[in-house]
């Protein structure tokens, strides 16, 4: 029975690896209004739904629950949320470091280039596009950027890369694309066009890094949308009518936990060019929270590998 079940599950895998298939099936299907059906799925606590849900999660997915603070979950949701158990991860406290707020795969990554970036090869877009008005300091027009995604087994919260104070939270409606490589190399500007958060945040504390501006940018995606950050008292999510920019001024310790994705997307952090990807990292490296992810130099940095 085992053997059958992991042949089934190889199949699948493969059919889902045919591009053409994969973007049919995961894109080109009404994306709003299948995101929110599963939202509303994923929160039903009948033991038999929760049972199913997650099981067939286990099954399409990659999931792995050895790390999770409890065993036992009353939804989908609440296993998608689930907490790290204590003394699972370490926080990389060099102070010359900014450490990786999320689990995560690094996608596209470099040298932003007078508001220019990339989602995948050959697929550009400008920050003007990703922030709106918020692009408009110089901040990062020419800084680093590093573009991490979370698969749908992975860690959903994430946290803190630094000392530092979140300023302002700015929220952008949007569409549900899907955010797998596959779709980056079809779907121009695509986190442009999704549903995402601007986190205008300042380092804090002793550190040589003391008083730099960086941005994380939570970017939502199809079955996945909707956003929780511990210092708002609103969720962010399609639903969401409140103001688009929420002024704030909270206060966290690097590696303290900011926020989660409902289910889970990607992360785009901005950075001045003084910060650059440790050596041994690139596009296509698994990466775990807390991990060292940028390194700062002091000095303006040269081009990375994109």
């Amino acid at each position: 029975m085992r053997g059958m079940t992991s042949l089934l599950r190889t199949t699948i895998q493969r059919l889902l690896s045919q591009e053409d298939l994969n973007f049919l099936l995961t894109n080109r299907v009404p994306r709003r209004y299948l995101t929110l059906a599963v939202g509303w799925l994923s929160k039903i606590e009948n033991p038999v739904v929760r049972t199913i849900c997650i099981a067939s999660w286990k099954f399409f997915g990659d999931l792995d629950l050895s790390e999770a603070k409890k065993t036992h979950f009353t939804s989908m949701h609440d296993c998608f949320t689930r907490q790290l158990r204590d003394g699972a991860r370490s926080v990389d406290q060099d102070p010359g470091v900014l450490s990786s707020p999320s689990d995560g795969i690094i996608g596209a990554h470099g040298k932003i280039r007078d508001g220019q970036l990339f989602q995948a090869k050959g697929y550009p877009y400008t920050l003007s596009e990703l922030l709106g008005e918020n692009a408009n300091d110089d901040t990062w027009r020419n800084g680093t950027f590093v573009t991490l995604r979370l698969t749908s087994g992975m860690y959903h919260r994430f946290h803190a890369p630094y000392d530092c104070m979140v300023k302002k939270v700015c929220y952008f409606s949007g569409d549900t694309w899907n955010v797998n490589p596959i779709a980056l190399k079809r779907v121009e500007k695509l986190f442009c066009k999704n549903e995402r958060a601007f986190l205008d945040t300042e380092l804090t504390g002793s550190g040589p890094m003391n008083g730099i501006r960086i941005a994380l940018v939570p970017v939502a995606a199809i079955l996945v949308a909707s956003i929780r950050l511990h210092f708002l008292d609103v969720l962010l999510h399609l639903r969401y009518r409140g103001p688009n920019t929420i002024a704030c001024d909270a206060a966290m310790t690097k590696g303290e936990e900011m926020g989660w994705f409902q289910h889970g997307s990607t992360i785009i952090l901005l950075a001045p060019s003084t910060l650059t990807l440790v050596d041994g990292l690139d596009s296509g490296s698994r990466v775990r929270m807390g991990q060292a992810l940028l390194r700062f130099s002091g000095t303006d940095a040269g081009s990375n590998s994109r």
